[in-house]
């Protein structure tokens, strides 16, 4: 697809949102795209670590409305549509790799739903972020509420959607909701952040990203079994023997994920 583009640098894989024209909003079949290429990456060993971006001066302005007529005119569209906007926010957040943020200008609606599955959000100062559901009569989902809460808390996750109004860089950095806000290029101040987790053993930072994501979400008891398990891999594998050995030789270890 045309308006997902993919560039790797080092071990870090760059997802670009490439529809400038519209602000990068993001159409039925995009949503879907999003879902399928960040689903594909979980399998990619060569990648590390993921920046996802937007084209143009612009992260994302969410869902392309003036196709909601066609694709979302009913309940049971809004189901389906829901849908796959869930499975490209779900394959985000459950990618067992870092994901960064990489924002400019507008990260609004669907956009912000976005950048709250990010693991990391780097922002210059013209970023701009709000959920505008409240002017357009949408109830929000909730796993999207619990991840802002989580990120900004409750009180700020409130205004943000009582006041469906638009926030600045700095305003959002306040909130927590950038957590490195850049004068220069997000992209390349994202890229940089990714390549210092890439020499990271893999089994540890999925770990750590599965561990807290469910602590973040209080699934902690229906991901105990096989967070157990992976564990138990971890243990076991070529990696562990290999930062014993690193440590041991005064060394850098060289982690392959397995």
């Amino acid at each position: 697809m045309d308006e997902i583009e993919l560039r790797r640098q080092d071990r870090v894989e760059v997802v670009t949102i490439s529809r400038p024209e519209k602000k990068n909003c993001c159409t039925k079949a995009m949503w879907t795209e999003l879902g399928r290429l960040f689903t594909e990456l979980k399998h990619d060993d060569d990648v590390r670590a993921v920046v996802l971006t937007g084209a143009g001066g612009n992260f994302c302005t969410g869902a392309d409305i003036s196709e909601f007529a066609a694709v979302r005119g009913d309940a049971e569209q809004a189901a389906d549509y829901g849908q796959q906007v869930m499975f490209a926010e779900h394959a985000i957040t459950e990618l067992s790799k870092p994901v960064i943020a990489a924002i400019q200008g507008y990260a609004v609606g669907g956009g912000c739903g976005l950048i709250v599955c990010a693991d990391f959000r780097v922002s210059d100062r013209s970023g701009r972020f709000g959920i505008p559901a409240a002017r357009l009569s949408i109830v929000y989902g909730m796993e999207g509420l619990q991840k802002l809460a989580n990120i900004v808390g409750v009180t700020n996750a409130k205004k943000i959607m009582y006041t469906a109004r638009r926030f600045t860089a700095e305003e959002a950095e306040g909130m927590g909701l950038v957590d490195m806000l850049v004068d220069g290029d997000p992209v390349e101040a994202a890229v940089e952040f990714a390549l210092s987790m890439t020499d990271n053993a893999p089994f540890s930072i999925m770990g750590a990203k599965i561990g807290l994501n469910a602590v973040a979400s209080g699934r902690m008891e229906a991901t105990e079994a096989g967070y157990r398990d992976l564990q138990m891999r971890a243990s076991n594998s070529e990696d562990y023997r290999e930062g014993r050995m690193a440590f041991m030789e005064k060394r850098v270890p060289v982690f392959q994920g397995r």
